[in-house]
C-alpha cells in the first residue's frame, strides 16, 4: 500500500502535540481553509507516493520520540495508509496524535474512518477558522479546533476533551520579559 506525502517524516517536532514528536505529513486536503499554514498540501495530485512499508521502517529508527503525528493535508483522506502507520507506531511503542478537518462526529459514522479512529490517541478536529486563529490556545490553530482523547470518547461513546490543552495558555513567568536588567 502507498501514501501520498507532501513531505519526508520531520522528527524532532515540539509543536505538534505534546512530547517530541515524529510529523507525517499527507498530501491532499479537500478543505481547503482560508488562511492554512499548509496550503501547498491541499492538491492530491502533488507530493510522492511512498510505500507504507518504508515509512513504517523509517519509523523503527527514531530515537528519543514521543509519538507520531498524522498531519498535512488531511490524513483521514488516506484513513487506510494512516491505520497501518498509527498500528505500527503502537506497536513501537509511540502514541498517535492527529490533525483533521473532519469532527469526530464525522469520523465516528465512517465505517473506514472509525476504524482510524480506534488507533488515534489524540485528535484535534475541526476546519481552520482564519476568524478565530488564535496564539493563546495549545496545540491547535483556531479556537473552534478540539483536542478530543479518543480512547475515553470512544468508551464512553461520547466526546471527552482533554482539558488541559483546551484552556488558553497562561502566562509563565520563567518565558515572561523582565522589566530590568542587571548589567
Amino acid at each position: 500500500m502507498k501514501i501520498r506525502l507532501a513531505a519526508g517524516l520531520q522528527k524532532d517536532s515540539i509543536v505538534d502535540g505534546e512530547g517530541i514528536r515524529t510529523v507525517i505529513w499527507t498530501q491532499g486536503c479537500p478543505h481547503n481553509c482560508k488562511g492554512c499554514h499548509n496550503p501547498m498540501t491541499h492538491s492530491f495530485e502533488d507530493g510522492a507516493l511512498i510505500e507504507v512499508e518504508e515509512v513504517i521502517e523509517e519509523l523503527k529508527q527514531l530515537k528519543g520520540q514521543t509519538g507520531i503525528t498524522l498531519s498535512g493535508g488531511d490524513p483521514v483522506c488516506q484513513s487506510d495508509a494512516c491505520l497501518e502507520i498509527a498500528r505500527a507506531a503502537h506497536s513501537l511503542g509511540l502514541n498517535v496524535w492527529c490533525y483533521t478537518g473532519f469532527t469526530y462526529e464525522q469520523m465516528i459514522r465512517n465505517p473506514k474512518h472509525k476504524k482510524l479512529l480506534e488507533e488515534i490517541d489524540i485528535l484535534v478536529d475541526g476546519k481552520f477558522i482564519l476568524e478565530k486563529k488564535s496564539y493563546d490556545i495549545y496545540f491547535r490553530g483556531s479556537t473552534n479546533q478540539r483536542i478530543i482523547n479518543v480512547k475515553a470518547s470512544l468508551e464512553k461513546e461520547m466526546v471527552v476533551l482533554e482539558k488541559r490543552y483546551m484552556e488558553n495558555k497562561k502566562e509563565d513567568n520563567h518565558y515572561k520579559k523582565p522589566e530590568y536588567l542587571f548589567i
